[in-house]
């Protein structure tokens, strides 16, 4: 692993699992996205990664929504946007690579299997639901998994690899570290690779500390120095996947997505709330933050330029 002296910083800032009957600080509408999107930046973050919700909450493929996202997020910061293809499992493959294929990103979310990606028990702890939507979407990944076969990989490397995209490798397993080395072999993943290690989703690997520095162990032996590591945890590991990847000379990743909470029993009010957390903790540790420009230099982006505005041409 590329030990990092300057950390990372990824905030998702709103994802497509939880609903908006869990919390009421949730970024649904796009106003609300880019607020949060510009709010975590100024508390630090580097990189912001970016799904798109209606304005009821359900999760929104169609590139018109990330259209009244993304230019007034790249008009008024220089932070990298990575936009999702996994969108949710609830999409086909075309709707989850609408937006990516629509703006042409430098960096862009790559889920390196298929999996079963439950999150039913959300309906065991809402009872006064918002939207009717909201229940049966999320107890549908009970039964159904989460798709990511290689001929979709492969399809997602080489459409987006075209336009100079690259990619955040989300592994939430051991087995996905070696499908990564499949594609690195094919000559589509190529290096310096940004592994996110994604841990504590049911029916993936488990948020215990043993498991970040196997998957890391692993990662040194396939891969050497020629990836970049970052970590996350679901849920109430979240502070303490951020604290060990740091650590361990990796990159941290919080926000909205991935945990509701700043503390126990408390909601986190704003996605900036959890950065400034981090980036706390990671300045405790003696590291300094990754500014959008570092972020850009380590993991060899090719800078906000090729991405496309509304009209299609390039942003400046």
């Amino acid at each position: 692993m590329r030990g990092a002296d300057k950390v990372i910083i990824t905030t998702a800032v709103t994802g497509s699992v939880h609903v908006p009957s869990q919390s009421p600080h949730l970024p649904l509408s796009a106003d609300q996205v880019v607020r949060a999107a510009l709010g975590a930046v100024e508390a630090g973050s580097a990189i912001v990664h970016l799904h798109a919700r209606h304005p009821d909450g359900r999760p929104a493929f169609e590139p018109e929504v990330f259209e009244q996202i993304i230019p007034r997020i790249t008009e008024r910061t220089d932070a990298v946007i990575n936009i999702t293809t996994g969108g949710s499992s609830a999409m086909s493959m075309e709707q989850r690579l609408a937006a990516a294929v629509r703006f042409r990103p430098e960096l862009a979310s790559m889920n390196m299997g298929s999996m079963n990606f439950v999150y039913s028990d959300i309906a065991d702890r809402v009872t006064d639901w918002k939207y009717a939507w909201e229940e049966p979407y999320v107890r549908n990944t009970y039964a159904h998994p989460f798709v990511n076969t290689f001929d979709r990989i492969e399809h997602t490397l080489r459409t987006l690899g075209e336009v100079g995209t690259r990619f955040e490798y989300e592994c939430y397993d051991i087995g996905h570290l070696y499908s990564l080395a499949y594609f690195v072999d094919k000559g589509l993943a190529t290096p310096p690779l940004l592994i996110q290690g994604v841990f504590g989703i049911l029916g993936g690997i488990g948020a215990d500390h043993e498991n970040l520095e196997h998957m890391v162990r692993i990662a040194d032996k396939l891969f050497g120095d020629d990836y970049s590591f970052s970590a996350f945890a679901a849920g109430r590991a979240q502070m303490r996947f951020g604290t060990h990847s740091a650590w361990l000379g990796g990159h941290v990743r919080v926000g909205l997505e991935d945990s509701l909470w700043i503390g126990k029993g408390r909601l986190a009010e704003s996605n900036a709330q959890q950065v400034t957390k981090i980036r706390n903790v990671i300045e405790d540790l003696g590291k300094e933050i990754a500014t959008p420009a570092d972020a850009r230099a380590m993991l060899a982006l090719r800078g906000a330029e090729g991405i496309a505005a509304t009209d299609g041409s390039a942003l400046a």
